[in-house]
């Protein structure tokens, strides 16, 4: 089981680093404060600050939560755990709990640490009566080693969570992840950087007031969707050749034009509804914590 976990789960060296993150400034600045300064500095966070032991990341798809767990592994000197739903489960009754004492096991030998559950709500969704015991004990398990007896203060082991269903979570997995960062869709100046960030190597012919009117245009729109409008405007210019593809030059390609991302808005739809925002905003109020 340790072997599976140092081979398939230990997370080598991610590319992403913070200034590959266009905007989510308060979030950046809550995991650092959380996870590198303490392992920068340990001896600074002691006592009443020590810092905490659980994070979650929540809010709509594709705005950039595990991208943000990437940044982390990257700009930390802790051991960073990748792990999913696939990683911990077994055909074998107790194989899960197990591999779930191994991994907080592993994670504490090689601390400081960083245990990352990408979609934690499919570990971690409510207990109920009439759920399987194989999936009920996993889910003790690892609240159990997560703040059990067998767990320290000293520990330098961090759970940081993702989730696109804050409110399937179980109660005591909720009380464990103590700072609740929400992720939110990106604001007109994020959507700008971005889309500025992905058209900076191509060649456009996009005024200041194509792209002001772009990112009007995109409200509503997670990153993951600019992203693929931006791809798909791309596309343009390259459709307009049709068989002559195979024989034109790359300098003989004309620029992105606004045109091209007019068309893309056809195609490429908001993925995110505002009913969806509406549950997350009231969740973040609720249940989030406050600056964040």
């Amino acid at each position: 089981m340790a072997n599976h976990i140092l081979d398939d789960v230990v997370v080598k060296s991610p590319s992403v680093k913070w200034d590959d993150i266009v905007g989510l400034s308060v979030a950046k600045q809550a995991l650092r404060e959380i996870v590198i300064l303490p392992t920068l500095r340990p001896e600074l966070f002691t006592g009443l600050r020590s810092p905490a032991r659980g994070v979650l990341l929540f809010g709509p798809p594709g705005t950039g939560k595990t991208m943000l767990a990437k940044a982390v592994a990257h700009e930390s000197k802790a051991t960073f755990f990748a792990i999913s739903a696939s990683s911990l489960t077994s055909k074998y009754v107790g194989e899960g709990e197990k591999m779930v004492r191994t991994l907080f096991a592993l994670a504490r030998e090689m601390q400081p640490s960083v245990i990352f559950i990408d979609e934690i709500d499919s570990i971690l969704t409510e207990r109920t009566e009439n759920e399987h015991e194989a999936s009920r004990r996993l889910k003790t398990e690892f609240l159990l080693q997560f703040d059990g007896l067998g767990s320290s203060s000293e520990d330098r082991l961090l759970v940081l969570g993702a989730t696109n269903r804050p409110a399937e979570l179980d109660e005591a997995a909720l009380r464990r992840l103590v700072k609740r960062i929400y992720i939110p869709l990106p604001e007109d100046v994020t959507r700008k950087t971005l889309l500025e960030h992905l058209i900076g190597s191509h060649k456009t012919q996009l005024s200041i007031r194509d792209i002001e009117w772009i990112v009007k245009s995109t409200e509503g729109y997670s990153g993951s969707d600019i992203t693929a409008l931006a791809r798909e405007a791309s596309l343009g210019p390259i459709r307009e050749l049709g068989e002559r593809i195979i024989t034109t030059s790359i300098q003989d390609i004309r620029p992105i034009q606004l045109i091209d991302f007019k068309n893309a808005l056809g195609t490429i739809r908001r993925s995110v509804g505002a009913d969806s925002i509406q549950a997350y905003d009231a969740w973040n109020h609720k249940y989030g914590t406050a600056g964040c």
